[in-house]
């Protein structure tokens, strides 16, 4: 048993002062308020839970920033993805683990504490399955325990290079399974998280363009009850081939069609109609929603205030990793409303609420579930994922209660984070991975050797 003493912490009924919290095997054990410090108790300011990363694709981490040189056409996702294709061309099993390792730990850094790992990178750059078809599964696990941070594994089943089961085109070859393999690829998965402490498993059939409805079918069984993602309405030009394809909308199609329920994470769901918005909230789905990649994308901006206010529940994640930041995420998330609606505090609960414990207090609560993880917060049984800030930070100074969230969101310029514990274990101290020297290497020597 080990203590954790705070000046404030953000617990499930709010902020308390004097909070100690007992963890034992890596979970919460107890917690007291109004409490005194014992002799032994390491002693922290302020605390808030650890966020999830509900939608990762980790090896992007390595090719942020080169896409921003425009082309001769119109750059927008379809010009972005071709440079992607390009990029994990060149990419090993190690090259992999690399990247995501120095990814996680960016992660950690910023206030996440578990990351759902989008996972659609299966084979050789030849398109050849590996003898282990896990292999570069394996790799994200192996980064991940590296890191130390908390991981739900989510193989993707990709089979198609559009709607109605159109041939995959070349860039997608590393990504291509058919339902036995992709059943063996999720057994074999299964194993792997196993081995690591407090890991999950989900499925995530890619997208509406990637899976046939008869095979969407066959893979949903193989969830079993745990988590299952998809994309859905990035684009507009996926929602326009969706209605020439079936003559319903992505959305409107999976509501209709797969018995979407609180099981489900929609990744995007940017382009929807009022109807579509209601309907998703009612579903109980998550909407895994990624503001800085779809911002750097052009994607859209979804409809948070009317799906908030239809009490829908949303979860963030940073997606193609262009920049790793929990507070940015939800910085853009309301900053994208304001631009649309042209008005302030659009995402806060009411007057005189707080629009950054809103934020807060939905990402964490949807990003628990999207990711399969029941227990959110500091409550008994709860997995001891905690983030401590530095009051000493320039944005925090004089700040209490909910003001704490409000400038960490929307007045810091670097993340406030001093200490994060992953189940009850230390992973970052002042501010830095304390393995992040070995990682950043590591890291370094890997993108020089993929770019030169």
């Amino acid at each position: 048993m080990t203590a954790l003493y705070f000046d404030s912490a953000l617990l499930p009924q709010g902020w308390e002062h004097n909070v100690r919290l007992s963890l034992a095997d890596g979970k919460i054990v107890s917690v007291a308020t109004g409490a005194k410090p014992q002799p032994g108790d390491a002693r922290h300011s302020i605390a808030v839970p650890g966020l999830a990363n509900v939608h990762s694709h980790a090896f992007q981490r390595g090719m942020a920033g080169l896409a921003e040189m425009r082309g001769p056409e119109g750059d927008n996702f379809w010009t972005w993805r071709e440079v992607m294709y390009r990029f994990l061309d060149r990419l090993t099993p190690d090259q992999v683990e690399a990247i995501a390792a120095q990814a996680y730990v960016e992660m950690l850094e910023t206030g996440f504490t578990r990351a759902g790992e989008f996972h659609y990178l299966h084979h050789d750059p030849s398109g050849a399955p590996y003898a282990n078809i896990a292999e570069l599964a394996s790799r994200i696990a192996a980064a991940a325990q590296a890191a130390g941070i908390g991981l739900t594994l989510l193989p993707v089943f990709y089979a198609h290079g559009n709607f109605g089961g159109a041939p995959p085109t070349r860039g997608q070859r590393r990504f291509l399974n058919g339902v036995d393999d992709f059943a063996r690829l999720v057994e074999d998965s299964g194993k792997i998280v196993a081995s690591l402490p407090d890991a999950n498993l989900g499925i995530a059939p890619h997208s509406l363009r990637a899976v046939t409805q008869e095979e969407l079918a066959s893979i949903l069984p193989l969830a079993n009850g745990g988590p299952i993602h998809i994309h859905a309405a990035e684009q507009t030009k996926e929602v326009d081939d969706s209605l020439a394809w079936s003559g319903w909308r992505p959305v409107e199609w999976l509501l209709d069609r797969a018995n979407v329920d609180a099981r489900w994470c929609l990744v995007h769901a940017t382009h929807m109609t009022g109807a579509e918005t209601a309907r998703l909230a009612q579903s109980g789905a998550v909407a895994g929603l990624c503001p800085i990649t779809e911002a750097n994308l052009g994607d859209g901006i979804f409809p948070a205030r009317a799906y908030l206010e239809a009490h829908g529940r949303i979860g963030i994640g940073t997606d193609s990793n262009v920049a790793i930041d929990a507070g940015a995420e939800l910085k853009m998330l309301e900053y994208a409303q304001r631009l649309s609606a042209r008005a302030r505090n659009v995402l806060a609960e009411g007057e005189g609420r707080s629009t950054g414990r809103a934020l807060f207090d939905a990402a964490l609560r949807g990003g628990a579930q999207a990711l399969g993880q029941p227990a959110t917060g500091f409550t008994p049984g709860a997995p001891a994922d905690i983030v401590s800030l530095d009051p000493a930070h320039p944005a925090l100074l004089g700040r209490n209660r909910d003001s704490i969230l409000d400038s960490w969101l929307f007045a810091s310029s670097r993340p406030p984070v001093d200490c994060v514990w992953r189940a009850g274990r230390k992973v970052v101290d002042g501010g830095r991975h304390q393995a992040r020297e070995g990682i950043a290497r590591r890291y370094r020597d890997v993108i020089l050797s993929v770019l030169s």
